[in-house]
């Protein structure tokens, strides 16, 4: 349980900070959360293919917000222009 809750709050802030990163503001809690999980996902598959291994609160929270960023910059590849 307490991994699960650790998980939570790491892909809220990764999916906070690549909001940041990719158009200057989060998306709220929800969203943020979704954002995160979904890039902690990818950013361990995109690690794992660099053989970039990760260590601890910071190295998860890093590998996050690279996959996290990843994710938003792909979705912007297929959101229509304004």
């Amino acid at each position: 349980m307490g991994n699960l809750i650790w998980s939570i709050i790491i892909g809220i802030a990764a999916g906070f900070i690549a909001g940041k990163i990719m158009k200057g503001s989060g998306f709220g809690l929800l969203l943020n959360l979704v954002v995160g999980l979904v890039g902690g996902l990818l950013g361990g598959w995109i690690f794992t293919l660099l053989g970039i291994g990760v260590n601890g609160t910071v190295g998860t929270l890093v590998m996050s917000t690279v996959g996290a960023v990843a994710l938003l910059w792909i979705i912007s590849l297929f959101k229509k222009k304004e």
